[in-house]
């Protein structure tokens, strides 16, 4: 495995690249994640894809070119974010290309299938809060009350802990991921990037239509993996949305929310080699 970094006018991108196959992977990883998460896929896929795992905004070593609070709060379109990875592919020389992501990584990789359907051979979307993020994601994002309390919030350690517990009391988030996000939250900048990431997450929300018509039109292998006990993003969001497409492969896993491991490589192996 090798690091590397992108750059223009959006982004100064950390990405690592690992496997040496003929196809080519995006990996979109989850919060609080880094662009190693998808490492696991190099001993059984590697040999068919090379993958690219990009730290994404607001994680690890990837900055925006300005990361100011005004910024944020302006957000990210659609269109900036299929440029921007049609920028990268230019720069790695990449033609078509699979996009594999999980949880927060697959809003990003459901944008890049609606708008860059043409290119996109392959949608992998694991503990898929693209299609149903939940109440308290809805809250915090696209709710302005929400986002002006999440902001509030951010600008206090104290208060950010407190708000934690108290979901966890009122069982909006369960035990794991309350572990998740308390690590999360330990320095101003980490909590800055908290509010960003949930900030963000208001622009990339899944337009349905769109992403069927861009699997459909472009006859994308579509696959969706859960966790049978993943309380998060448990399977039953996908009941609405995947019904309508004509094939796809559907794939529960014995785990919880962090699902990321040997059977998850397993089983996705089965389904590409």
């Amino acid at each position: 495995m090798t690091d590397h970094y992108f750059e223009n006018d959006l982004v100064t991108l950390h990405y690592y690249k690992f496997g040496n196959g003929p196809k080519s992977m995006l990996c979109f990883h989850g919060y609080g994640m880094h662009g190693k998460q998808f490492k696991l896929l190099e001993s059984d896929l590697g040999s068919i894809y090379t993958f690219y795992g990009f730290d994404l905004f607001f994680h690890k070593q990837t900055k925006l070119k300005d990361q100011s609070l005004a910024t944020v709060k302006k957000g990210i379109t659609k269109k900036e974010i299929a440029g921007f990875i049609q920028d990268f592919c230019k720069h790695e020389g990449i033609g078509r290309f699979s996009v594999i992501g999980y949880s927060m990584g697959t809003h990003y990789a459901t944008i890049v299938v609606e708008e860059l359907g043409d290119l996109v051979e392959e949608f992998i979307i694991a503990a898929p809060s693209s299609l149903e993020p939940g109440k308290l994601i809805r809250f915090f994002s696209k709710n302005k009350t929400g986002n002006k309390i999440l902001e509030k919030l951010t600008l206090s350690e104290k208060a950010l802990v407190r708000m934690l517990k108290l979901f966890r009391q009122l069982r909006f988030i369960n035990d794991q991921d309350y572990k998740i996000l308390f690590n999360e939250i330990g320095t101003a900048e980490l909590r800055f990037n908290f509010y960003a990431c949930f900030t963000y997450l208001r622009f990339l929300e899944t337009d349905e239509q769109r992403l069927l018509a861009a699997i459909e039109t472009n006859n994308i292998k579509s696959i969706f993996i859960f966790g049978s006990r993943d309380k998060t993003f448990p399977p039953r969001i996908g009941d609405k949305f995947i019904p309508k497409l004509k094939h796809s492969e559907v794939v529960i896993l014995n785990e919880g929310h962090e699902m990321i491991k040997k059977d998850f490589v397993t089983s996705l192996a089965k389904l590409l080699s």
